[in-house]
């Protein structure tokens, strides 16, 4: 069985790193999503009060685009073995673009007064189901990109910097949504903004990545002649001997990965259960800055703080990825464990905290763990299976990753009004459920 030390530090002749170029364009992919979506959440709280419309209802505006996120992923990472991860990263990208645009259009309308509070969140909410429809083929082609092309050994650090790219979007974004709150447009500038970037990143996708559509070149790729190269070798690689993988044939149909596959099934359940935490945590924060800083009657005044506190958190979720996974050399498993331990302790001074600092300061430390827990569970995952499956190991982890917006938001929101710290009860436990998971025994073969 490999150890954390053989999988970060498998021997360097068998490392292949993406060319720079390339790897840039793929961190612009997920850069400006991510950005763009947290910019989103930085001012809907707001634009939820100014539109009168509950807190509950707000969170509930985007679970319709997450459950097609979860459904939809699994198939578009089949359909970029088909049809390239070029085609399906610009697919997600223009279903991006074009989301973000109607949603402004959309909310802008309800500020206007042309349509009522509820009406415009329902067209929010349908626009932003074109995101979660097409959106959710982005994503997994990045992943499955990354991972098809690199080896085992290069492959953590490749996979934590393509999510060190959500971590800069997550900084970027709320810390732009105040300057981009303009005159004319108000609180859908930052709607504007990037829609705009999203076209601009697309121009340069097309333009720039070289197309990846299979071909006769592919498939020699992964010809059983280049099994004993030092990319496939599985001894030289580091892969240890799977009796699942043994006699297949690289040149066949991958076979269809399932959800419940023995290989996975350990750090799915613990994706599913850290990715609530996190999905509820961010639900709640902007209305608990709202309240804690009496901010309801002052709403404009609250994309500040809101944004504030993101920025901390995504900064933090940067030291992780950029600083902590490459020094440390830390494995999966790990990774998973020690950001965890961090949410559980962070956690704390965010429920109890009554002034911003105190918030920002604990919504840091879980945001630390959340940096090292999700490029773990990623990386944990995919090199549970084998090369010709890691599009599809790449879908189903957007699945899990979707999955968690579908109502946990809703949930977190729910129970934040109604008991204030039933919420952090809950997280709570989602946490220690995922510590439990590899406390209590060794976590599956290729995970650690």
């Amino acid at each position: 069985m490999a150890t954390e030390a053989a999988l970060t530090h498998a021997d360097d002749d068998n490392t292949d790193a993406l060319p720079p170029g390339r790897m840039a364009l793929l961190f612009a992919v997920m850069l400006i999503v991510a950005a763009g979506n947290t910019a989103m959440q930085s001012v809907m709280p707001s634009i939820g009060t100014h539109l009168g419309i509950p807190d509950v209802w707000v969170s509930l505006a985007y679970s319709w685009s997450a459950l097609l996120w979860m459904l939809l992923a699994p198939f578009w990472a089949r359909r970029s073995d088909r049809l390239g991860c070029k085609a399906m990263m610009s697919l997600g990208l223009a279903a991006f673009a074009l989301s973000f645009a109607l949603c402004g259009g959309a909310l802008l309308a309800g500020l206007k007064g042309a349509v009522s509070g509820m009406a415009a969140i329902g067209l929010f909410a349908a626009a932003r189901s074109l995101y979660g429809t097409f959106g959710s083929a982005a994503p997994p082609a990045v992943q499955a990109y990354v991972a098809s092309r690199t080896s085992r050994a290069e492959r953590t650090k490749a996979l934590s910097m393509i999510a060190s790219s959500f971590g800069l979007g997550t900084a970027l974004g709320p810390a732009l949504a105040p300057l981009l709150i303009v005159p004319g447009v108000g609180l859908i500038g930052p709607f504007i903004a990037f829609t705009l970037g999203a076209l601009g990143v697309l121009m340069m996708l097309r333009l720039r990545l070289p197309d990846d559509s299979p071909d006769i070149d592919h498939l020699r790729e992964h010809a059983p002649a280049h099994r004993a190269s030092p990319r496939y070798d599985e001894n030289a690689d580091g892969w240890p001997h799977d009796p699942d993988m043994a006699d297949r044939d690289n040149t066949a149909a991958p076979l269809h990965l399932r959800w419940g596959d023995r290989r996975i099934r350990r750090w799915l359940i613990a994706g599913m259960l850290g990715g609530q935490a996190q999905s509820i945590m961010l639900g709640v924060i902007g209305f608990l800055l709202l309240d804690r800083l009496g901010l309801r009657h002052q709403p404009d005044a609250a994309a500040g703080p809101i944004g504030l506190v993101l920025m901390c958190g995504a900064i933090a979720m940067l030291l992780a990825q950029w600083g902590l996974i490459p020094m440390l050399a830390l494995g999966p498993r790990t990774s998973t464990m020690l950001g965890m331990a961090l949410i559980a302790v962070g956690a704390l001074p965010v429920a109890l905290g009554t002034n911003l600092h105190a918030i920002a300061t604990g919504f840091a430390i879980c945001s630390l763990g959340f940096g090292l827990f999700r490029p773990g569970f990623t990386a944990g995952t995919s090199l549970a299976v084998g090369p010709g499956e890691q599009g599809q190991a790449a879908g189903i982890v957007a699945a899990v990753n979707g999955s968690a917006y579908i109502v946990s938001p809703a949930i977190g929101v729910w129970l934040y009004n109604h008991s204030h710290w039933m919420v952090w009860v809950l997280i709570e436990l989602l946490v220690l459920g995922v510590l439990a998971l590899f406390i209590e025994g060794r976590a599956p073969a290729r995970d650690d």
